[in-house]
């Protein structure tokens, strides 16, 4: 149930600014906001991750998603000041974990589909065994 939270907030994200009749931002504004979410979605995905390894913790996850949209828009913010385009950067890396933590979720419903599938197998071979003895 908690895994559908992140994706019923993604949702949200993407529908109240069609409800609301936002206008899109331009400029240096659209850079900052592109990095605070490409790091949401990075820790959002970290979280999905560590919920289905039962690793997951909820000061962690929150600290993680504030500091790093924190560090990548100051990164972006950096790069604007100094002339270099260290979003592009910041959005490499944050691209990079996304895609590795997918890669992980992945695996890990994968493998667990797998073992599941392998466990009603054995179950439906052991089962007439014990009913004819």
């Amino acid at each position: 149930m908690i895994i559908l939270l992140p994706i019923v907030c993604i949702a949200l994200g993407v529908l109240i600014p069609y409800v609301l009749h936002l206008q899109p931002a331009h400029g240096i504004e659209a850079t900052y906001l592109a990095v605070a979410c490409i790091a949401g979605l990075d820790t959002v995905c970290g979280g999905i991750r560590t919920g289905l390894e039962g690793k997951f913790h909820n000061d962690v996850f929150l600290t993680g998603f504030f500091s790093n949209i924190l560090i990548a828009f100051f990164f972006a913010w950096l790069g604007d000041k100094i002339g270099l385009d260290l979003a592009l950067a910041a959005v490499l890396v944050l691209g990079t974990r996304i895609f590795t933590n997918l890669s992980l979720i992945r695996r890990f419903l994968l493998t667990k589909w797998q073992d599941e599938r392998q466990r009603r197998k054995l179950q439906r071979q052991s089962a007439p065994a014990t009913t004819n003895t």
